[in-house]
């Protein structure tokens, strides 16, 4: 979809559909509204005085102006109240109404920076969250779909133009709407990850899938095989594999902002293709959903393509340890004891809790690169979900200037996010009678017991962990959310690096 910045009179347009809107309360339109209401004679207003435009959130008026105008229709969106409206808002707006106007005769929109008006907000920003929230709600999952069962060309948008009435603020919001462009287009690479099916994704597609994005963006990409795997004495990761006929896959891209050896920043992800439960087998129900559960791996991936083109002056790393969890003949039993890469010996009792063991080995590997902070991303507890629902992710640390790096990376893109505690007194839930640590706990606190169990390899090196297992899927659309994969933290991620490299 092509998003361009245009100055003009929004009236003038001869897109497809002019979108203006109307603030809850508003009898009078101004601005660009105002100027589409004038080409009217009136209409939008008659339309407010009869009560048929009240200008409520979610409130949306199809006009058709019967070649009044050279626009065919104009779409009056209500913002609700101007005291609520904010960048987010602007965001999940632009996604509402992208829906909206998918429609068999409409291929060009022609919109009005929503909010910068007499909403106050700053233009720019107003431009990339509109960018943002255009490209997350036009997106759909159709590639597994059959031949003419999809309807890709029953409303599809082509471009959608912003007109601003202000030459001199053309240029910063061309920027912005292009970075957000960026952002939205590596959520949306993610979300194509996680909706393919695991026999289309195995975790040598995850590979492939790397590599070519790595290609692409000029950056570094490295595979580490079984063998190798084995040769660091990543024996906690390979426990997964065990059970699966599909190789293991330890993914790296590198992307140097600043040169010098190191990163700045390792983003690691967990990425296991397709999660059975192994021999703690999950019930039947939902299993289907599983597929998702290399979300993480997805989100660091897909970050990196966005961080190479924004360019940012710091090192970064992705590390996405891949694999299928199977119970299969020679699968990791519960009570087998393995040992990781940095020496730590884990008691296995649920072979279901393997998120935090493939993460085990892949943070000792972002270390063992030179990381100086680490942050990592995972579908890891069920438990997350009982705590937050689906409205927000959890945030877990051992160093909480790093944290709060992250906590306003996530706020700028729109995402919400909840701390949880790491107090000491946890750690006894990760102690084992025969090992160094076991990989669950007694039945509470199971999110911050998978934390704890990844903070004991992150040791020293400031971490931060987000459990995104509440979020990561939908079944719904609401705002920027799509229905199925989210794309949740790519954009914080994303946000995260270049703060680090301003």
């Amino acid at each position: 979809m092509d998003i361009r910045i245009q100055a003009g009179d929004i009236a003038q347009s001869t897109a497809d559909v002019l979108i203006v809107n109307l603030f809850q309360g508003v009898t009078s339109p101004g601005g660009g509204t105002g100027a589409v209401d004038r080409a009217l004679g009136g209409a939008i207003s008659q339309l407010i005085a009869q009560g048929d435009i009240r200008g409520k959130s979610g409130e949306f008026t199809l006009i058709h102006t019967l070649g009044k105008i050279a626009a065919p229709r104009v779409l009056v969106a209500g913002l609700g109240k101007s005291e609520e409206f904010d960048v987010d808002a602007v965001r999940n707006l632009a996604a509402n109404l992208v829906r909206q106007v998918r429609k068999p005769g409409i291929k060009t929109v022609a919109t009005i920076a929503h909010g910068a008006g007499i909403g106050g907000l700053d233009p720019a920003a107003c431009a990339q969250a509109l960018a943002e929230g255009t490209i997350l709600g036009a997106y759909r999952f159709t590639r597994r779909k059959g031949k003419g069962t999809t309807d890709d060309d029953n409303g599809a948008i082509e471009s959608v133009t912003i007109v601003e009435h202000d030459p001199a603020k053309v240029p910063a919001m061309t920027a912005a709407a292009s970075r957000g462009a960026l952002l939205a287009e590596a959520t949306n690479f993610a979300r194509d990850l996680a909706n393919e099916p695991s026999n289309h994704l195995t975790p040598t597609g995850m590979a492939n899938a790397a590599r070519e994005l790595a290609a692409a963006a000029g950056l570094e990409c490295h595979v580490l095989e079984q063998v190798d795997m084995e040769q660091k004495g990543m024996g906690s990761l390979l426990s997964v594999a065990k059970g699966s006929a599909q190789p293991p896959k330890l993914i790296s891209i590198s992307y140097r902002g600043r040169g010098g050896e190191g990163y700045d920043l390792a983003l690691v992800g967990k990425g296991i293709t397709f999660d059975t439960g192994g021999i703690s087998i999950k019930p039947a129900a939902g299993m289907e959903a599983m597929k998702a559960d290399m979300t993480g791996a997805a989100s660091v991936i897909a970050a990196m393509r966005a961080i190479a083109a924004l360019k940012p002056a710091v090192n970064v790393v992705a590390v996405a340890p891949c694999t299928e969890n199977m119970p299969g003949g020679n699968a990791s039993k519960p009570g087998d004891v393995v040992t990781a890469m940095n020496g730590k010996t884990i008691e296995i009792l649920n072979t279901d809790a393997e998120g935090r063991l493939v993460l085990a080995d892949a943070v000792c590997y972002a270390r063992e690169l030179g990381a100086k902070n680490i942050v990592d991303v995972a579908t890891l507890t069920g438990a997350v979900t009982t705590a937050l629902g689906d409205v927000c992710y959890a945030v877990l640390t051992n160093n909480d200037a790093l944290a709060t790096k992250v906590e306003a990376a996530a706020k700028a893109s729109g995402e919400k996010t909840w701390r949880l505690p790491m107090w000491k007194d946890y750690d006894d839930l990760i102690k084992s009678d025969v090992a160094d640590i076991k990989n669950t706990g007694a039945r509470g606190a199971g999110t911050i017991v998978g934390a704890k169990f990844i903070e004991r390899f992150a040791e020293d090196t400031p971490w931060v962990h987000l459990d995104i297992a509440g979020v990561d899927m939908s079944d719904r659309e609401r705002g920027w959310v799509t229905k199925g994969a989210t794309g949740y933290s790519v954009r914080t991620l994303i946000n995260l690096a270049v703060a680090m490299g301003s």
